[in-house]
């Protein structure tokens, strides 16, 4: 229930303050983490770490 309420918390907060440009950097960040975590263990993960 806490990570559900600290996204719609972060929603409304782009909803009243119309910060959308936020929400591109928060969605690329968090796909960029899970990337790392899902290659972590697998054949794919020295390509990934490569890139950076």
């Amino acid at each position: 229930m806490g990570k559900l309420s600290i996204a719609r918390e972060f929603w409304e907060f782009l909803k009243v303050r119309k910060k959308w440009w936020l929400a591109p950097i928060i969605i690329f960040l968090f796909l960029l983490g899970a990337l790392i975590i899902f290659t972590e263990g697998s054949a794919v993960a020295p390509f990934i770490y490569t890139l950076f």
